[in-house]
C-alpha cells in the first residue's frame, strides 16, 4: 500500500505545519520567561511538551482516518492533532488559554477537545487506552462505522491501562489500534533502564493479536503499516499494536535542560531530521517539483501565522466563565 501524491503532499504539509506551529509556539511559550525561567509567566503559561521530530507518527496512521475515527492522544499531542484535522485556529487559542479555544481555555495544551473530529488528548499517562477502548466498543456494539486510535508513549506501555485495555480490545475483537510513539526515553529515563522488552510490538503476542515494529521515523513505512492495521479494524478482525521507532528533538518539556542524554545524541537526531529527509525523497523520486514543495510549506506557514494572530487577538475568558461548565 503506497500513498498517492495528494496523500503524500497532504502528510508533507501536515508535518511542515505541526512544526513551523510548534516553532511559533516555542518563542512565544519564552515570552516573559526570561532571564529566570518560570513557567507561570508569559502569554502561554504551564508546561509545553513538543513533538517536533515525531510527526511522521502522527500522518502515517491519520492518513487513513475519518471524521467518525476516534483519536486519543498523550501530553505531546499537538502532532496528532493537527493530522486529525482539530481547528488549527481554536486549537492555538485553547494553548493561549482565550475564550474561542477548544474548551473555552480551560484545558490547555495537554488537554485538548474537538468532538467536530473526534479528537482528545490527556496529561495521565495511558489515559487514552480506556476511552478508546470504550470508542470502540461503542461502535461495535451499535454497528456504527468507525475505529479507534489510542497513541500512547513507551513508557506508557508499562501502565496497568495499557495492558487492560490491549486484553479487552483482543478478547472483543474491537476496531482498536494502538500506536507506541518510541523516542526512547520517559521524561528523562531510558526505555532500556524501564523496560523488560526490548521492543513493545512483542507484546501483542500475549493478546494473540499482530504486532508491528517500525524502524527510522518512516513516513511512507508507518503509512503501510497502519493501512493494513485500521483495514484489519474495520473489518471486524479485531486490533493491532504497533511501535514506531521515533525521536523527540526538543526535550520532555520546554525548560528540560535534558543533561541526561549521551554527549552527540541530539546531533544525530537532527541530523536525520524527518521534515528535510522527506522533502529530499519526493524531490528525488520526482514525486513533486521545488516549487510544489515550497508552495506547500508556505500554505502551512500562512495557516499557522493566521492561527496565531487569532489566539493573539481572541478575548480572555470572563471571570463569571469559571463557574460554567463544572460538575455540581
Amino acid at each position: 500500500m503506497q500513498p498517492s501524491k495528494e496523500t503524500l503532499g497532504w502528510m508533507y504539509r501536515t508535518m511542515v505545519t505541526s512544526r513551523r506551529f510548534e516553532e511559533v509556539i516555542e518563542k512565544i511559550y519564552l515570552e516573559g520567561k526570561t532571564p529566570v525561567f518560570n513557567m507561570a509567566n508569559g502569554p502561554i503559561p504551564g508546561e509545553m511538551h513538543l513533538s517536533n521530530g515525531q510527526e511522521p507518527v502522527a500522518v502515517g496512521v491519520c492518513a487513513h482516518l475519518k471524521p467518525e475515527d476516534v483519536v486519543t492522544a498523550t501530553h505531546r499531542p499537538h502532532h496528532q492533532a493537527i493530522a486529525k484535522g482539530v481547528d488549527l485556529n481554536r486549537m492555538a487559542a485553547e494553548i493561549f488559554g482565550k475564550a474561542t479555544g477548544l474548551s473555552g481555555g480551560r484545558g490547555g495544551h495537554m488537554h485538548l477537545f474537538d468532538a467536530d473530529v473526534n479528537f482528545a488528548c490527556s496529561g495521565i499517562i495511558a489515559q487514552g487506552m480506556g476511552p478508546a477502548a470504550g470508542a470502540a466498543l461503542s461502535r461495535k456494539l451499535q454497528g456504527k462505522p468507525g475505529v479507534a486510535v489510542a497513541f500512547i508513549g513507551e513508557g506508557a506501555a508499562n501502565q496497568g491501562a495499557f495492558h487492560e485495555a490491549m486484553n479487552l480490545a483482543a478478547v472483543w475483537k474491537l476496531p482498536m489500534i494502538c500506536v507506541i510513539e518510541d523516542n526512547a526515553w520517559g521524561i528523562s529515563v531510558a526505555k532500556g533502564t524501564a523496560t523488560a522488552v526490548k521492543r513493545n510490538d512483542v507484546r501483542a503476542a500475549a493478546y494473540g493479536i499482530p504486532g508491528h515494529y517500525i524502524e527510522g521515523n518512516d513516513p511512507w513505512k508507518i503509512y503501510e503499516v497502519a493501512g493494513e492495521a485500521i483495514a484489519r479494524a474495520r473489518a471486524g478482525d479485531g486490533p493491532t499494536l504497533i511501535e514506531v521507532d521515533t525521536y523527540r528533538l526538543a526535550g520532555h518539556f520546554m525548560g528540560d535542560a535534558e543533561g541526561y542524554r549521551p554527549k552527540g545524541e541530539k546531533d544525530g537526531l537532527f541530523a536525520k531530521d524527518p521534515i528535510p529527509a522527506m522533502r529530499k525523497r519526493l524531490e528525488a523520486e520526482g514525486v513533486f517539483s521545488a516549487a510544489e514543495l515550497d508552495a506547500l510549506e508556505a500554505d502551512a506557514a500562512a495557516a499557522v501565522d493566521a492561527a496565531i494572530r487569532y489566539a493573539r487577538e481572541s478575548a480572555d475568558p470572563r471571570p463569571e466563565d469559571a463557574l460554567t461548565a463544572v460538575f455540581a
